[in-house]
Protein backbone atom coordinates (compact mmCIF):
# COMPACT_ATOMS: atom_id res chain seq x y z
CA UNK A 1 0.00 0.00 0.00
CA UNK A 2 2.09 2.85 -1.34
CA UNK A 3 5.59 3.55 0.43
CA UNK A 4 7.05 -0.17 0.32
CA UNK A 5 8.68 -0.62 -3.49
CA UNK A 6 8.78 -4.60 -4.09
CA UNK A 7 12.22 -4.87 -6.19
CA UNK A 8 12.83 -8.52 -4.97
CA UNK A 9 11.48 -11.37 -3.82
CA UNK A 10 11.75 -13.02 -0.13
CA UNK A 11 13.37 -16.45 0.07
CA UNK A 12 10.85 -17.76 1.07
CA UNK A 13 7.28 -17.40 2.34
CA UNK A 14 5.76 -18.21 5.33
CA UNK A 15 4.42 -21.78 6.23
CA UNK A 16 1.05 -22.14 7.99
CA UNK A 17 1.58 -24.53 10.49
CA UNK A 18 1.09 -22.07 13.35
CA UNK A 19 -1.39 -20.05 11.69
CA UNK A 20 -4.54 -20.41 13.78
CA UNK A 21 -2.57 -19.24 16.82
CA UNK A 22 -1.86 -16.13 15.18
CA UNK A 23 -5.49 -15.85 14.06
CA UNK A 24 -6.62 -15.88 17.75
CA UNK A 25 -3.73 -13.11 18.54
CA UNK A 26 -4.76 -10.80 15.51
CA UNK A 27 -8.62 -11.28 16.48
CA UNK A 28 -7.86 -10.87 20.23
CA UNK A 29 -6.26 -7.16 19.20
CA UNK A 30 -9.44 -6.50 17.57
CA UNK A 31 -7.01 -6.59 14.21
CA UNK A 32 -10.28 -6.78 11.81
CA UNK A 33 -11.44 -4.15 9.41
CA UNK A 34 -13.98 -2.91 11.99
CA UNK A 35 -11.51 -2.68 14.70
CA UNK A 36 -9.27 -0.78 11.48
CA UNK A 37 -11.96 1.77 11.46
CA UNK A 38 -12.15 2.84 15.05
CA UNK A 39 -8.31 2.96 15.81
CA UNK A 40 -7.97 4.90 12.52
CA UNK A 41 -11.16 7.05 11.96
CA UNK A 42 -13.04 7.17 8.47
CA UNK A 43 -10.12 10.16 7.16
CA UNK A 44 -7.50 7.72 7.96
CA UNK A 45 -9.07 5.00 6.95
CA UNK A 46 -10.06 6.42 3.50
CA UNK A 47 -6.64 8.36 2.84
CA UNK A 48 -4.99 4.10 3.25
CA UNK A 49 -7.12 3.02 -0.15
CA UNK A 50 -5.16 6.34 -1.70
CA UNK A 51 -2.04 4.82 -0.84
CA UNK A 52 -1.38 8.02 1.48
CA UNK A 53 -0.25 6.17 4.81
CA UNK A 54 0.91 9.64 6.83
CA UNK A 55 -2.73 9.65 8.76
CA UNK A 56 -2.62 6.28 9.76
CA UNK A 57 0.73 6.31 11.29
CA UNK A 58 -0.22 9.39 12.97
CA UNK A 59 -3.15 7.11 14.94
CA UNK A 60 -0.78 4.84 15.43
CA UNK A 61 2.29 6.05 17.31
CA UNK A 62 1.17 4.03 21.01
CA UNK A 63 1.94 0.69 22.03
CA UNK A 64 -0.90 -1.23 22.02
CA UNK A 65 -1.14 -4.94 20.40
CA UNK A 66 -3.52 -3.21 17.15
CA UNK A 67 -1.19 -0.39 16.89
CA UNK A 68 1.53 -2.31 16.93
CA UNK A 69 -0.31 -4.54 14.22
CA UNK A 70 -1.25 -1.86 11.60
CA UNK A 71 2.41 -0.89 11.18
CA UNK A 72 3.98 -3.87 10.73
CA UNK A 73 1.26 -6.06 8.77
CA UNK A 74 -0.81 -3.13 7.25
CA UNK A 75 1.98 -0.41 7.15
CA UNK A 76 5.20 -2.64 7.09
CA UNK A 77 6.89 -0.54 9.51
CA UNK A 78 9.78 -2.05 11.76
CA UNK A 79 8.17 -2.29 15.45
CA UNK A 80 10.65 -2.97 18.68
CA UNK A 81 10.63 -6.89 19.49
CA UNK A 82 8.90 -6.12 22.85
CA UNK A 83 6.21 -4.54 21.08
CA UNK A 84 5.99 -7.59 19.08
CA UNK A 85 6.24 -10.07 21.93
CA UNK A 86 3.32 -7.97 23.18
CA UNK A 87 0.73 -8.55 20.20
CA UNK A 88 1.31 -12.28 19.11
CA UNK A 89 2.96 -15.50 19.60
CA UNK A 90 6.14 -14.04 18.31
CA UNK A 91 8.70 -16.76 18.57
CA UNK A 92 6.45 -19.38 16.15
CA UNK A 93 5.79 -16.11 14.09
CA UNK A 94 9.67 -16.08 13.38
CA UNK A 95 9.53 -19.70 12.53
CA UNK A 96 7.04 -19.99 10.55
CA UNK A 97 8.33 -16.72 8.32
CA UNK A 98 5.75 -14.17 8.74
CA UNK A 99 8.43 -11.49 10.17
CA UNK A 100 11.97 -11.43 10.42
CA UNK A 101 14.80 -10.03 13.33
CA UNK A 102 17.15 -7.47 13.02
CA UNK A 103 18.36 -6.57 16.09
CA UNK A 104 15.92 -5.25 18.37
CA UNK A 105 13.33 -4.33 15.23
CA UNK A 106 10.87 -6.88 13.79
CA UNK A 107 9.75 -6.86 10.42
CA UNK A 108 6.82 -8.13 8.16
CA UNK A 109 7.64 -10.80 4.95
CA UNK A 110 4.33 -10.47 4.04
CA UNK A 111 1.49 -8.31 3.93
CA UNK A 112 -1.42 -9.68 6.38
CA UNK A 113 -4.41 -7.41 5.38
CA UNK A 114 -7.61 -7.32 7.29
CA UNK A 115 -10.94 -8.28 5.44
CA UNK A 116 -14.57 -7.90 6.16
CA UNK A 117 -16.18 -11.86 5.18
CA UNK A 118 -19.42 -12.91 4.69
CA UNK A 119 -21.97 -12.63 7.69
CA UNK A 120 -19.53 -10.41 9.32
CA UNK A 121 -17.00 -13.33 9.60
CA UNK A 122 -12.89 -11.96 9.73
CA UNK A 123 -10.84 -12.97 7.27
CA UNK A 124 -7.37 -11.86 6.16
CA UNK A 125 -5.83 -11.71 2.79
CA UNK A 126 -1.85 -12.30 2.77
CA UNK A 127 0.25 -10.57 -0.61
CA UNK A 128 3.49 -9.70 -1.09
CA UNK A 129 4.84 -6.27 1.08
CA UNK A 130 3.61 -3.13 -0.85
CA UNK A 131 1.06 -4.70 -3.27
CA UNK A 132 -1.98 -3.93 -2.85
CA UNK A 133 -3.86 -2.79 -5.41
CA UNK A 134 -5.89 0.36 -6.17
CA UNK A 135 -4.15 3.45 -4.97
CA UNK A 136 -3.72 6.35 -6.95
CA UNK A 137 0.31 6.17 -7.15
CA UNK A 138 -0.13 2.98 -9.15
CA UNK A 139 1.43 -0.54 -8.67
CA UNK A 140 5.05 0.19 -10.09
CA UNK A 141 7.34 -2.45 -11.13
CA UNK A 142 7.66 -5.41 -8.81
CA UNK A 143 9.16 -8.39 -9.14
CA UNK A 144 8.38 -11.47 -11.48
CA UNK A 145 6.44 -13.51 -9.57
CA UNK A 146 4.90 -10.98 -7.57
CA UNK A 147 1.06 -11.40 -6.31
CA UNK A 148 -1.12 -9.27 -5.29
CA UNK A 149 -3.26 -8.37 -2.46
CA UNK A 150 -7.39 -7.51 -2.44
CA UNK A 151 -8.31 -4.39 -4.58
CA UNK A 152 -11.22 -2.98 -6.13
CA UNK A 153 -11.37 -5.60 -9.00
CA UNK A 154 -11.69 -8.20 -6.45
CA UNK A 155 -14.07 -7.37 -4.29
CA UNK A 156 -16.47 -6.67 -7.06
CA UNK A 157 -16.20 -10.18 -8.54
CA UNK A 158 -17.00 -11.53 -4.70
CA UNK A 159 -19.93 -9.50 -5.20
CA UNK A 160 -21.44 -10.05 -8.07
CA UNK A 161 -21.06 -13.94 -7.68
CA UNK A 162 -24.10 -16.21 -7.32
CA UNK A 163 -24.08 -17.50 -3.57
CA UNK A 164 -25.71 -20.63 -3.51
CA UNK A 165 -24.47 -24.51 -1.74
CA UNK A 166 -22.58 -26.43 -4.04
CA UNK A 167 -20.41 -29.32 -4.82
CA UNK A 168 -17.45 -28.47 -6.71
CA UNK A 169 -16.01 -24.69 -7.18
CA UNK A 170 -13.47 -23.53 -9.68
CA UNK A 171 -10.85 -20.21 -8.50
CA UNK A 172 -8.65 -19.95 -11.76
CA UNK A 173 -6.43 -17.42 -11.16
CA UNK A 174 -6.63 -17.69 -7.81
CA UNK A 175 -3.70 -14.75 -7.12
CA UNK A 176 -3.99 -14.53 -3.39
CA UNK A 177 -6.61 -16.37 -2.81
CA UNK A 178 -9.85 -14.02 -1.97
CA UNK A 179 -12.36 -15.74 -4.64
CA UNK A 180 -11.30 -19.29 -2.83
CA UNK A 181 -11.87 -18.14 0.04
CA UNK A 182 -15.32 -16.68 -0.45
CA UNK A 183 -16.01 -20.22 -2.33
CA UNK A 184 -15.10 -22.10 0.48
CA UNK A 185 -17.66 -20.69 2.65
CA UNK A 186 -20.53 -22.83 0.16
CA UNK A 187 -18.77 -25.08 -1.38
CA UNK A 188 -17.45 -28.66 -0.55
CA UNK A 189 -14.72 -28.72 -2.71
CA UNK A 190 -12.71 -25.18 -3.89
CA UNK A 191 -10.23 -25.51 -6.30
CA UNK A 192 -7.73 -22.85 -7.03
CA UNK A 193 -5.16 -22.77 -9.91
CA UNK A 194 -2.64 -20.04 -11.13
CA UNK A 195 -0.05 -20.04 -13.27
CA UNK A 196 1.89 -18.30 -10.86
CA UNK A 197 2.69 -20.94 -8.23
CA UNK A 198 3.73 -17.92 -4.99
CA UNK A 199 0.03 -17.52 -5.75
CA UNK A 200 -1.01 -21.13 -4.42
CA UNK A 201 1.50 -20.67 -1.68
CA UNK A 202 -0.59 -17.64 -1.04
CA UNK A 203 -3.81 -18.83 -1.14
CA UNK A 204 -2.76 -21.76 0.99
CA UNK A 205 -1.94 -18.97 3.69
CA UNK A 206 -4.92 -16.59 3.14
CA UNK A 207 -6.80 -19.67 3.66
CA UNK A 208 -5.34 -20.78 6.53
CA UNK A 209 -5.16 -17.32 8.51
CA UNK A 210 -8.59 -16.61 7.75
CA UNK A 211 -9.81 -20.40 9.21
CA UNK A 212 -11.23 -22.18 6.54
CA UNK A 213 -10.99 -25.36 5.19
CA UNK A 214 -7.97 -25.97 3.10
CA UNK A 215 -8.45 -26.00 -1.31
CA UNK A 216 -6.67 -28.20 -4.22
CA UNK A 217 -4.24 -26.02 -5.52
CA UNK A 218 -3.43 -26.65 -8.86
CA UNK A 219 -0.32 -24.92 -11.05
CA UNK A 220 -1.00 -23.89 -14.53
CA UNK A 221 -2.69 -21.63 -17.48
CA UNK A 222 -6.34 -21.62 -17.51
CA UNK A 223 -7.95 -24.70 -17.12
CA UNK A 224 -5.13 -27.11 -18.55
CA UNK A 225 -4.64 -28.02 -14.60
CA UNK A 226 -8.09 -29.49 -14.62
CA UNK A 227 -8.28 -31.81 -16.93
CA UNK A 228 -11.61 -32.65 -17.64
CA UNK A 229 -13.12 -32.20 -14.50
CA UNK A 230 -16.52 -29.73 -14.50
CA UNK A 231 -17.97 -27.33 -11.72
CA UNK A 232 -20.81 -25.96 -10.61
CA UNK A 233 -19.31 -22.11 -9.95
CA UNK A 234 -15.86 -20.86 -11.66
CA UNK A 235 -14.59 -17.70 -11.15
CA UNK A 236 -11.72 -15.60 -12.35
CA UNK A 237 -10.68 -12.52 -12.12
CA UNK A 238 -8.26 -12.68 -14.97
CA UNK A 239 -4.86 -11.13 -16.18
CA UNK A 240 -7.23 -9.31 -18.66
CA UNK A 241 -5.57 -5.85 -19.73
CA UNK A 242 -5.12 -5.52 -22.87
CA UNK A 243 -0.90 -4.42 -23.85
CA UNK A 244 1.27 -4.64 -25.83
CA UNK A 245 3.17 -8.10 -25.30
CA UNK A 246 2.98 -9.59 -21.51
CA UNK A 247 5.80 -7.54 -19.14
CA UNK A 248 3.43 -7.51 -16.09
CA UNK A 249 1.98 -11.20 -15.72
CA UNK A 250 -0.51 -10.15 -12.79
CA UNK A 251 -2.52 -7.50 -15.42
CA UNK A 252 -1.16 -9.16 -18.69
CA UNK A 253 -2.72 -12.08 -20.37
CA UNK A 254 0.17 -12.76 -22.72
CA UNK A 255 -2.54 -12.99 -25.74
CA UNK A 256 -3.43 -10.44 -28.07
CA UNK A 257 -5.72 -8.01 -27.52
CA UNK A 258 -8.37 -9.57 -25.54
CA UNK A 259 -8.08 -13.52 -27.09
CA UNK A 260 -7.14 -14.38 -23.10
CA UNK A 261 -10.79 -12.64 -21.94
CA UNK A 262 -12.35 -14.47 -24.96
CA UNK A 263 -10.81 -17.71 -24.70
CA UNK A 264 -11.74 -18.46 -20.91
CA UNK A 265 -15.24 -17.64 -21.53
CA UNK A 266 -15.66 -20.17 -24.58
CA UNK A 267 -13.94 -22.96 -22.95
CA UNK A 268 -16.18 -22.54 -19.70
CA UNK A 269 -19.32 -23.54 -20.81
CA UNK A 270 -17.92 -27.82 -21.43
CA UNK A 271 -16.28 -27.38 -17.61
CA UNK A 272 -19.92 -26.59 -15.95
CA UNK A 273 -22.05 -28.84 -15.00
CA UNK A 274 -26.25 -28.40 -15.96
CA UNK A 275 -27.29 -25.00 -14.37
CA UNK A 276 -23.65 -24.03 -13.02
CA UNK A 277 -22.53 -20.84 -13.48
CA UNK A 278 -19.09 -19.14 -14.75
CA UNK A 279 -18.34 -15.75 -13.66
CA UNK A 280 -15.75 -13.38 -14.79
CA UNK A 281 -14.10 -9.83 -15.41
CA UNK A 282 -13.05 -8.08 -18.33
CA UNK A 283 -11.62 -6.31 -21.33
CA UNK A 284 -12.70 -6.20 -24.58
CA UNK A 285 -12.33 -4.29 -27.44
CA UNK A 286 -14.29 -1.85 -29.50
CA UNK A 287 -13.42 -2.62 -32.58
CA UNK A 288 -13.90 -0.17 -35.90
CA UNK A 289 -17.05 -1.41 -38.13
CA UNK A 290 -18.12 -4.25 -35.57
CA UNK A 291 -20.79 -4.06 -33.01
CA UNK A 292 -19.33 -4.60 -29.49
CA UNK A 293 -22.80 -6.71 -28.51
CA UNK A 294 -22.00 -8.68 -31.19
CA UNK A 295 -18.24 -9.28 -30.26
CA UNK A 296 -19.19 -10.30 -27.03
CA UNK A 297 -22.37 -12.48 -27.82
CA UNK A 298 -20.09 -14.61 -30.13
CA UNK A 299 -17.81 -15.59 -27.14
CA UNK A 300 -20.87 -17.31 -25.45
CA UNK A 301 -20.69 -20.98 -25.64
CA UNK A 302 -23.25 -23.41 -26.96
CA UNK A 303 -25.34 -24.29 -24.57
CA UNK A 304 -25.19 -21.63 -22.47
CA UNK A 305 -27.55 -18.47 -21.08
CA UNK A 306 -25.27 -15.49 -20.54
CA UNK A 307 -25.73 -12.14 -18.79
CA UNK A 308 -22.97 -9.71 -20.17
CA UNK A 309 -22.65 -5.87 -18.30
CA UNK A 310 -20.95 -3.26 -19.56
CA UNK A 311 -19.37 -0.83 -16.99
CA UNK A 312 -17.06 0.96 -18.40
CA UNK A 313 -15.83 2.39 -21.46
CA UNK A 314 -12.47 4.01 -21.92
CA UNK A 315 -10.90 5.48 -25.04
CA UNK A 316 -7.57 4.44 -26.22
CA UNK A 317 -5.51 7.03 -24.74
CA UNK A 318 -7.50 7.33 -21.05
CA UNK A 319 -6.62 3.20 -21.39
CA UNK A 320 -3.19 3.84 -22.04
CA UNK A 321 -2.73 6.38 -19.12
CA UNK A 322 -3.94 4.04 -17.07
CA UNK A 323 -1.76 1.18 -17.70
CA UNK A 324 0.84 3.01 -17.85
CA UNK A 325 0.52 4.86 -14.34
CA UNK A 326 -0.33 1.44 -12.83
CA UNK A 327 3.44 0.00 -13.82
CA UNK A 328 4.47 3.27 -12.79
CA UNK A 329 5.93 4.46 -16.66
CA UNK A 330 4.85 7.96 -16.13
CA UNK A 331 7.81 8.24 -13.11
CA UNK A 332 10.24 7.23 -15.19
CA UNK A 333 12.22 9.00 -18.32
CA UNK A 334 10.17 11.28 -20.00
CA UNK A 335 11.30 9.99 -23.47
CA UNK A 336 10.71 6.27 -22.72
CA UNK A 337 7.10 6.85 -21.28
CA UNK A 338 6.45 8.63 -24.62
CA UNK A 339 8.10 5.62 -26.37
CA UNK A 340 5.93 3.32 -24.21
CA UNK A 341 2.59 5.25 -24.71
CA UNK A 342 3.61 5.06 -28.91
CA UNK A 343 3.64 1.22 -28.24
CA UNK A 344 0.69 0.79 -27.10
CA UNK A 345 -1.21 3.03 -29.33
CA UNK A 346 0.45 1.38 -32.40
CA UNK A 347 -0.92 -2.03 -30.96
CA UNK A 348 -4.52 -0.81 -30.96
CA UNK A 349 -4.22 0.94 -34.22
CA UNK A 350 -3.21 -2.49 -35.25
CA UNK A 351 -5.85 -3.84 -34.43
CA UNK A 352 -8.54 -1.32 -35.18
CA UNK A 353 -9.63 -0.87 -31.60
CA UNK A 354 -10.83 2.62 -30.67
CA UNK A 355 -11.92 1.69 -27.10
CA UNK A 356 -11.65 -0.86 -24.49
CA UNK A 357 -15.09 -2.19 -22.40
CA UNK A 358 -14.69 -3.23 -18.82
CA UNK A 359 -17.18 -5.55 -17.12
CA UNK A 360 -18.93 -8.66 -15.95
CA UNK A 361 -19.71 -11.80 -17.95
CA UNK A 362 -21.79 -14.78 -15.98
CA UNK A 363 -22.49 -17.50 -18.22
CA UNK A 364 -25.01 -20.41 -17.15
CA UNK A 365 -24.84 -24.12 -18.60
CA UNK A 366 -28.36 -24.91 -19.51
CA UNK A 367 -29.08 -28.85 -20.79
CA UNK A 368 -32.29 -27.20 -22.43
CA UNK A 369 -30.44 -24.92 -24.35
CA UNK A 370 -27.57 -27.52 -25.65
CA UNK A 371 -30.74 -30.11 -26.19
CA UNK A 372 -32.23 -27.16 -28.88
CA UNK A 373 -35.37 -26.85 -26.58
CA UNK A 374 -35.25 -23.77 -26.49
CA UNK A 375 -33.41 -20.85 -27.25
CA UNK A 376 -30.43 -19.23 -25.37
CA UNK A 377 -31.18 -16.09 -23.14
CA UNK A 378 -28.40 -13.95 -24.40
CA UNK A 379 -28.39 -10.45 -22.73
CA UNK A 380 -25.16 -7.47 -23.19
CA UNK A 381 -26.02 -3.96 -21.91
CA UNK A 382 -24.31 -1.20 -20.89
CA UNK A 383 -24.95 -0.11 -17.11
CA UNK A 384 -22.89 2.32 -16.09
CA UNK A 385 -25.02 3.65 -13.58
CA UNK A 386 -24.65 2.73 -9.42
CA UNK A 387 -25.36 -0.60 -7.93
CA UNK A 388 -25.56 -2.07 -4.59
CA UNK A 389 -23.21 -4.90 -3.80
CA UNK A 390 -23.77 -7.84 -3.62
CA UNK A 391 -25.71 -8.97 -6.72
CA UNK A 392 -25.22 -12.35 -6.51
CA UNK A 393 -28.80 -12.90 -5.59
CA UNK A 394 -29.81 -10.33 -8.44
CA UNK A 395 -27.86 -12.31 -10.91
CA UNK A 396 -29.07 -15.89 -9.98
CA UNK A 397 -32.78 -14.09 -10.13
CA UNK A 398 -32.05 -12.58 -13.58
CA UNK A 399 -31.33 -16.10 -14.83
CA UNK A 400 -34.89 -18.19 -13.15
CA UNK A 401 -36.56 -15.30 -14.90
CA UNK A 402 -35.35 -15.96 -18.36
CA UNK A 403 -36.26 -19.16 -17.20
CA UNK A 404 -40.18 -18.12 -16.26
CA UNK A 405 -40.35 -16.14 -19.29
CA UNK A 406 -38.89 -18.68 -21.93
CA UNK A 407 -41.99 -21.58 -20.40
CA UNK A 408 -44.65 -18.66 -20.46
CA UNK A 409 -46.59 -17.72 -23.22
CA UNK A 410 -49.25 -14.74 -23.40
CA UNK A 411 -51.74 -16.69 -21.78
CA UNK A 412 -50.00 -18.25 -19.04
CA UNK A 413 -48.74 -14.73 -18.29
CA UNK A 414 -52.29 -13.87 -17.78
CA UNK A 415 -53.19 -16.62 -15.98
CA UNK A 416 -50.44 -16.26 -13.29
CA UNK A 417 -50.04 -14.16 -10.63
CA UNK A 418 -47.65 -11.28 -9.47
CA UNK A 419 -46.01 -9.21 -6.80
CA UNK A 420 -44.12 -6.00 -7.05
CA UNK A 421 -40.97 -6.23 -5.70
CA UNK A 422 -40.19 -4.95 -2.58
CA UNK A 423 -37.30 -2.46 -3.35
CA UNK A 424 -39.78 -0.70 -6.51
CA UNK A 425 -40.97 2.74 -5.44
CA UNK A 426 -43.29 4.78 -7.95
CA UNK A 427 -42.32 8.49 -9.44
CA UNK A 428 -44.44 10.80 -11.19
CA UNK A 429 -43.22 13.54 -13.11
CA UNK A 430 -45.03 16.51 -14.74
CA UNK A 431 -45.63 20.04 -13.98
CA UNK A 432 -46.35 21.75 -10.84
CA UNK A 433 -50.44 21.76 -10.31
CA UNK A 434 -50.98 19.41 -13.21
CA UNK A 435 -54.24 17.25 -12.55
CA UNK A 436 -52.38 13.89 -14.08
CA UNK A 437 -48.77 13.07 -14.34
CA UNK A 438 -46.64 13.67 -17.63
CA UNK A 439 -45.33 10.11 -16.92
CA UNK A 440 -44.59 7.54 -14.34
CA UNK A 441 -41.24 5.81 -13.42
CA UNK A 442 -40.69 2.69 -11.42
CA UNK A 443 -37.36 2.23 -9.94
CA UNK A 444 -35.58 -0.01 -7.98
CA UNK A 445 -34.12 1.23 -4.70
CA UNK A 446 -31.41 -1.93 -4.78
CA UNK A 447 -29.72 -4.25 -6.71
CA UNK A 448 -29.03 -2.70 -10.62
CA UNK A 449 -31.52 0.06 -9.24
CA UNK A 450 -33.14 0.57 -12.63
CA UNK A 451 -36.32 2.82 -13.40
CA UNK A 452 -38.40 2.16 -16.30
CA UNK A 453 -41.11 4.03 -17.74
CA UNK A 454 -44.62 3.18 -17.31
CA UNK A 455 -47.89 4.39 -19.10
CA UNK A 456 -51.15 4.88 -16.41
CA UNK A 457 -51.88 0.68 -16.92
CA UNK A 458 -48.52 -0.41 -16.38
CA UNK A 459 -48.56 1.87 -13.02
CA UNK A 460 -51.97 0.70 -12.39
CA UNK A 461 -51.32 -2.61 -12.72
CA UNK A 462 -47.88 -2.67 -11.02
CA UNK A 463 -49.47 -1.01 -7.67
CA UNK A 464 -52.43 -3.77 -7.75
CA UNK A 465 -49.86 -6.89 -7.98
CA UNK A 466 -50.32 -7.99 -4.33
CA UNK A 467 -50.26 -12.33 -5.59
CA UNK A 468 -53.63 -12.19 -5.08
CA UNK A 469 -55.38 -11.64 -8.50
CA UNK A 470 -54.17 -13.07 -11.50
CA UNK A 471 -52.68 -10.57 -14.34
CA UNK A 472 -55.66 -11.01 -16.45
CA UNK A 473 -58.19 -10.64 -13.91
CA UNK A 474 -56.62 -7.19 -12.92
CA UNK A 475 -56.26 -5.84 -16.29
CA UNK A 476 -60.18 -6.72 -16.41
CA UNK A 477 -60.65 -4.31 -13.68
CA UNK A 478 -58.32 -1.86 -15.10
CA UNK A 479 -60.09 -2.02 -18.38
CA UNK A 480 -63.83 -1.75 -16.43
CA UNK A 481 -62.44 1.53 -14.31
CA UNK A 482 -60.99 3.29 -17.53
CA UNK A 483 -63.53 2.49 -20.13
CA UNK A 484 -61.11 0.45 -21.72
CA UNK A 485 -62.07 -2.61 -23.72
CA UNK A 486 -60.40 -5.45 -21.81
CA UNK A 487 -59.76 -7.69 -24.81
CA UNK A 488 -57.69 -4.75 -26.40
CA UNK A 489 -55.82 -4.84 -22.57
CA UNK A 490 -55.16 -8.69 -22.79
CA UNK A 491 -53.68 -8.66 -26.12
CA UNK A 492 -51.46 -5.23 -25.69
CA UNK A 493 -50.21 -5.64 -22.39
CA UNK A 494 -48.19 -8.73 -22.29
CA UNK A 495 -45.31 -7.70 -23.81
CA UNK A 496 -45.20 -4.88 -21.29
CA UNK A 497 -45.42 -7.66 -18.34
CA UNK A 498 -42.87 -9.34 -19.66
CA UNK A 499 -40.34 -6.28 -19.56
CA UNK A 500 -41.33 -5.61 -15.78
CA UNK A 501 -40.66 -9.36 -15.24
CA UNK A 502 -37.03 -9.27 -17.14
CA UNK A 503 -35.44 -6.51 -15.12
CA UNK A 504 -37.10 -7.42 -11.67
CA UNK A 505 -40.06 -4.98 -11.57
CA UNK A 506 -42.47 -7.94 -11.03
CA UNK A 507 -41.94 -11.23 -9.34
CA UNK A 508 -44.17 -14.08 -10.72
CA UNK A 509 -46.04 -16.00 -7.38
CA UNK A 510 -47.40 -18.86 -9.39
CA UNK A 511 -50.79 -19.61 -11.68
CA UNK A 512 -54.34 -19.66 -10.78
CA UNK A 513 -55.76 -22.49 -10.77
CA UNK A 514 -59.14 -23.08 -12.65
CA UNK A 515 -61.03 -23.86 -9.64
CA UNK A 516 -60.52 -19.76 -8.75
CA UNK A 517 -62.53 -18.99 -12.25
CA UNK A 518 -59.78 -17.83 -14.32
CA UNK A 519 -60.94 -17.27 -17.92
CA UNK A 520 -60.31 -15.12 -20.65
CA UNK A 521 -63.18 -12.43 -21.46
CA UNK A 522 -65.81 -13.55 -24.14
Amino acid sequence: MGSVSTTSLPPRLPVPAHADRLREALLAADYTADGLLDLLGAPAYAALARSETVPALRATRGDSPLETLVRLFLLQRAVPYESAAAAFPLDEALADGWVTREDDAVLATVDVRPYGGEDGGNWFIVSDLGCAVGGAGGIGKKAEGVVLGVGGASTTLAGITVRTPVSAALDLGTGSGIQALHAAQHATLVTATDLNPRALDFTRLTLALSGAREAELLEGSLFEPVDGDTYDLIVSNPPFVISPGAALTYRDGGMGGDDLCRTLVQEAGERLNDGGYAQFLANWQHVEGEDWQDRLRSWVPRGCDAWIVQREVQDITQYTELWLRDSGDHRGDPDEYRLAYGRWLDEFEARKTKAIGFGWITIRRNAAVEAGETEPSILVEEWPHPVEQPLGATIRAHFERQDYLRTHDDAALLADRFTLAPEVMQEQVGLPGAEDPEHVVLRQNRGMRRATKVDHVGAGFAGVCDGTLSAGRILDAIGQLMGEDPVILRDRTPQAIRLLVEEGFLLPVGETSGEHGEESPA
